[in-house]
């Protein structure tokens, strides 16, 4: 059995260990260029120009810079973050199976019991190797594939280019599951050490195009909020369930767009033999 169903929701469980991170990623410098913007342009300026610019230091939100796949902007304390939780998420999983009755597991639990878990581990890493698994093909090619690009987006959204990104989802996929906890109950398979990374980047670049849709249209998706907040946390569950306690770059960009107070007057002006209206914008 490939349990991500049950490693996504004990990350819900496990991002209350992200609240006690400090809050300085909430001290934030809101900049715009509406400021250096010319008075006589003002109105005719793009919407892109009016995006304040998150900016943590020198860091920019990645969701601010133009679309590449090269583009990066680390955000270094809130991948240890994720990292941090993900692991949690993996030892919390094995615990809950060890608890699990055998038929729900598909592990022989006689067999297991014979041998420490490390010594398990040793045997099914080293000894025995990785194997052509027969698991059900929604485990291995629909679902594995969404959970790599999980954790693609875990390390995308924090400002890590396309490639980085599919390293990282392979470390913490192959590294941190296949050959990390999951050995310690079964050998690696060997779908699974490129299905996950590889199938599961490609779908996660395709997650945070449609992310920067969604944030660039404050959250909304079809015109509603409710889709657009709930998309969101299926396409990037990590940052999105962690931003709830320590705060989101993407939602902050929502948050924090200011909203133009617009001001006219139709007010008379008379002046070397003309007449005209006055109009002013203040923002």
């Amino acid at each position: 059995m490939r349990p991500y169903i049950l490693s996504l929701l004990l990350l819900l469980l496990s991002a209350a260990t992200a609240k006690s991170q400090t809050v300085c990623d909430d001290m934030i410098l809101v900049e715009t260029q509406i400021a250096t913007t010319p008075p006589d342009s003002i109105l005719t300026a793009p919407v892109e120009a009016m995006r304040p610019m998150m900016s943590h230091g020198s860091r920019i939100s990645i969701y601010e810079l133009p679309y590449s796949l090269r583009t990066k902007s680390y955000n270094w304390p809130r991948l240890w973050v994720n990292t941090g939780v993900l692991v949690g998420a993996y030892v919390g999983t094995l615990v809950v199976l060890e608890c699990l009755p055998e038929d729900a597991t598909s592990w022989n639990r006689a067999e297991l019991q014979k041998d420490p878990w490390y010594t398990r581990w040793y045997q099914n890493v080293f000894k025995k190797g990785p194997e052509w698994d027969h698991d059900n093909p929604i485990f291995n090619y629909v679902l594995h594939p969404y959970a790599g690009a999980a954790y693609f987006m875990a390390a995308r959204s924090c400002g890590f280019n396309f490639y980085q990104s599919l390293l990282y989802s392979a470390i913490i996929s192959t590294v941190g599951w296949e050959f990390g906890i999951e050995a310690c109950m079964e050998r690696p398979s060997i779908q699974d050490i490129f299905v996950t990374p590889l199938v599961g980047s490609v779908i996660g670049e395709l997650f945070y195009k449609l992310k920067r849709h969604i944030v660039a249209h404050d959250y909304r998706l079809f015109g509603s909020p409710v889709i657009g907040n709930v998309v969101a946390f299926l396409i990037d569950p990590v940052n999105e369930v962690i931003g709830c306690f320590g705060g989101n770059d993407a939602r902050r960009l929502h948050l924090g767009r200011p909203q133009p107070k617009v001001t006219s007057s139709l007010m008379p002006t008379i002046g070397n033999g003309s007449f005209g209206f006055a109009f002013s914008c203040t923002f």
